[in-house]
């Protein structure tokens, strides 16, 4: 696996950050650019391998095992609109020393041990930074060089024991549209992973219900001088609407199963606001009952400013895919398995968000997410040391060798 750190570089330097209100799909042209490339390398192993006019990549890699259930392996091609993917500057620190890391000397940003005291673990391994301006990209392109080290495995080990091996790039993860256009058909398998997944030996099996709220709140603007009585702010309104929100139920100050409302944009002036709010909740009964909370605020201050001064629109993204996922106690088996055979520890933990897979597993085919290795994920503060990312091929590879031998999984 000498390769991995070489492809990992490679595709963070391709500028694929997703665009949350772009009209086209992928929102991204520098997606396709990538898809292509991948695609380009799967032929060249020797494998069938498409992009579509979406920019999804599908590719069959036929087994040598027979009656083994044909086995999927996904992850997504976008980064996070909310930090800079352009110019990513990938830097391999060598033997970490367990010591800050000054990432950029002109600008003083420091990966602080005392701030990411988990980094401390990898103490003596080479570890790939950001150089404190943009995002790495680990996710999830981590899970692309490692679904492509699997690949490449194969390729060059014909006497290797597997069924039919799927595997999907997707566009747009980021922003909620990962699977909108994707083809089950072409994908073809019946169980899949997802490798979107953080630090190493993660096997996630539940993760967030999602809603977005989007407002518009419309107020009145009047000279100030001449304001009382008439003027209606609407920025004011908004903070009122905002402060409405439990303070307590926020990123910030939640962790494990706890839900929160995340209020990530608001732009407009005094006579008008719009603002957006990340719903999140595991639990599907606090999830509608903060969809309802959202609905009623606006209600009430509809109540106190005058009738449609707060409009709301709520939509759902996607669902938490543990109600589905416990029907098939075979995958997690053999995905525990893979781990454990790596030498690892399976930390199962919920995912404080979401994957492609939770909305794959409603549409049919069940999903649970694997580690990819990175840390700090949408942040300049992003890094994964490359010994995480050679483990997390092995697991893939143990998870194939567990399907070669489904028949004694399956209850």
């Amino acid at each position: 696996m000498k390769k991995i750190a070489e492809r990992f570089i490679n595709y963070v330097k391709i500028n694929t950050q997703s665009v949350e209100d772009s009209p086209s799909f992928p929102s991204n042209p520098g997606e396709i650019t990538l898809s292509e490339l991948l695609k380009n390398e799967l032929q060249q192993m020797g494998f069938e391998a498409e992009v579509d006019e979406f920019g999804y990549l599908y590719c069959s890699i036929k087994g040598n095992a027979t009656h083994v259930p044909p086995v999927g392996f996904i992850a997504h091609l976008d980064t996070a609109p909310s930090v800079s993917g352009k110019n990513v500057k990938p830097r391999i620190i060598k033997e970490y020393n367990g010591e800050d890391i000054v990432l950029n000397k002109e600008r003083n940003i420091v990966l602080k041990v005392n701030e990411f005291p988990c980094i401390k673990k990898y103490k003596g391994d080479d570890i790939i930074t950001t150089d404190g301006t943009t995002l790495l990209g680990a996710d999830d392109k981590a899970g692309i060089a490692e679904i492509m080290e699997m690949a490449d495995f194969v390729s060059k080990h014909p006497d290797f024991k597997h069924g039919t091996i799927k595997i999907a790039f997707t566009p747009d993860e980021e922003i909620g549209k990962g699977m909108d256009k994707f083809n089950i058909e072409k994908f073809g398998a019946k169980y899949a992973f997802t490798v979107d997944g953080s630090e190493i030996g993660g096997l996630e099996t539940e993760n967030f219900n999602a809603a977005t709220a989007f407002l518009k709140i419309k107020g009145k603007n009047i000279h100030p001088g001449m304001a009382k009585g008439k003027m209606k702010n609407a920025i004011k309104i908004a903070m009122e609407m905002l402060s409405m929100m439990p303070c307590n139920e926020a990123p910030e100050y939640t962790s494990k199963y706890e839900g929160f409302f995340h209020p990530y944009e608001l732009n407009g002036n005094t006579s008008e606001v719009y603002t957006k709010i990340l719903i999140r909740d595991h639990d599907k009964t606090k999830f509608e009952n903060k969809k309802a909370l959202i609905r009623e605020a606006a209600s009430y201050l509809n109540g106190k400013y005058g009738k449609n001064t707060i409009t709301v629109d709520v939509k759902d993204t996607y669902y938490n895919m543990k109600q589905i996922l416990d029907s098939y106690p075979e995958i997690l088996k053999i995905a525990k398995e893979a781990i454990k055979n790596a030498g690892i520890e399976p930390k199962i933990n919920p995912i404080r968000g979401g994957t492609d897979g939770a909305r794959l597993s409603f549409m049919g085919i069940p999903t649970p997410n694997l580690f990819t290795g990175g840390h700090n994920e949408h942040s300049i503060f992003e890094y994964i040391p490359i010994s995480s990312m050679e483990k997390s091929v092995e697991v893939i590879l143990n998870i194939i060798k567990g399907f070669a031998n489904f028949n004694d999984y399956a209850e």
